[in-house]
């Protein structure tokens, strides 16, 4: 099965969910026969439980770019630059050469604010969008432009977090 339409959808905000509403979709995705491609710009930890999740969904490959430790967003090493440029790389050729479906970026708004990518290259890739295929971009603070030229946009919203009130993040829950 393919798509007679993809669109670009964007979830972005300071809420939680960004990644786990893209998952899901992947997850209706794979349901329908349709193969889905998940990049990780800045995730590299192998902790993450929807690495583990897929291993059994071959219709859903998840590939992580990123290191294990987090990026400074004023000081990113020569290596976040590099990962970050190869995931682009590699999310562009699965886009423009038509091998999946559904391509979800995951945390690419993040890799754009902490100007890890150029904007022009990013912009490029929506560009060159084949039709038929879907591409969802997720992570906080998107860029004006990648919002503007989106099809859908959702913003997560914090109303109440329990970080406030010292819970950590929890496996199975946030990672």
């Amino acid at each position: 099965m393919s798509l007679e339409r993809g669109l670009v959808q964007v979830y972005t905000g300071e809420g939680k969910g960004k990644t786990t509403a893209a998952l899901g979709l992947a997850l209706r995705a794979a349901g329908h026969g349709l193969c889905v491609v998940i990049v990780q710009f800045m995730k590299g930890w192998p902790g993450y439980g929807e690495l583990k999740a897929v291993e059994d969904l071959p219709a859903v490959t998840i590939h992580p770019f990123g290191r294990s430790s987090w990026v400074h967003p004023d000081q990113p090493q020569a290596e976040d630059l590099a990962r970050a440029s190869e995931a682009l790389a590699f999310a562009r050729e699965i886009v423009v050469g038509r091998k999946a479906d559904l391509v979800i970026l995951d945390e690419i708004n993040v890799a754009l604010d902490y100007r890890l990518l150029e904007l022009k290259d990013v912009l490029s890739l929506l560009d060159n969008k084949p039709d038929d295929v879907e591409l969802v971009l997720t992570g906080r603070g998107a860029h004006p432009e990648v919002i503007r030229r989106a099809d859908l946009v959702t913003e997560m919203r914090v109303i109440r977090h329990p970080y406030d009130k010292g819970v950590g993040a929890r496996r199975g829950i946030e990672f």
